[in-house]
């Protein structure tokens, strides 16, 4: 499967960097302008999902009623206090192996994209000092579905001008592998077995590939 992919698509957050912390900081947040506490547990519904749906779950979690110009707004201020965090990424952040897997798979031809339900991306990117490594960048800004639909990573392989077959995703997150599956791709599940049981295989990290 990894040997005879001509496209691999990566998600962003749990994958190549770890974003969720600072996601789950400025969610908290929210929630306790809000008058509420959002535990870590709450924040695991929250993964591979998109800023509304993601806020939609929050409100729900506090019993939170809200309008839709009130939701865009909380949703704004709480994006502006993830960008405050991220702004400050530094390549060192990089999760082990990613950047080594990346040029691996460069040197052999592998076209690479990003599909990842996150804004932020094409910055995070040029925060780490890997932008040029991709391909393609598919994320919020060109997709509206989030997953478990698989537009993004079917947007990513004809960005690659490759058939999904013939891609890998590699994703931290159920609803991501549901959509990879779901896309006609091979799926390699980053984290744990039992989650990501749906995988086509499951590694610790992209360090167990270099």
């Amino acid at each position: 499967m990894l040997e005879t992919m001509k496209g691999a698509i990566f998600d962003l957050d749990g994958v190549i960097v770890d974003t969720a912390k600072y996601h789950y900081l400025a969610w908290r947040s929210l929630a306790k302008r809000l008058g509420f506490e959002f535990t870590e547990s709450d924040n695991e519904r929250l993964k591979g999902v998109s800023r509304m749906e993601s806020l939609q779950i929050l409100l729900e979690v506090g019993g939170v009623e809200a309008n839709e110009a009130e939701r865009l707004e909380m949703a704004e201020a709480k994006n502006k206090e993830y960008v405050e965090y991220i702004s400050r990424l530094e390549p060192a952040e990089i999760l082990p192996g990613a950047r080594e897997y990346l040029l691996e798979l460069r040197n052999r031809g592998v076209k690479i994209a990003l599909g990842s339900a996150s804004k932020n991306a094409a910055f995070i990117l040029g925060r780490l000092g890997i932008a040029e490594l991709f391909d393609a960048v598919v994320d919020g800004t060109k997709v509206s579905k989030a997953k478990p639909d698989p537009e993004v990573f079917l947007a990513a392989s004809a960005a690659l001008g490759l058939n999904p077959a013939d891609c890998v995703v590699f994703e931290d997150a159920a609803a991501g592998v549901e959509a990879g599956k779901a896309a006609g791709c091979k799926v390699v599940g980053i984290g744990s077995a039992v989650i990501l049981r749906d995988a086509d295989c499951v590694i610790a990290g992209l360090h167990e590939l270099v």
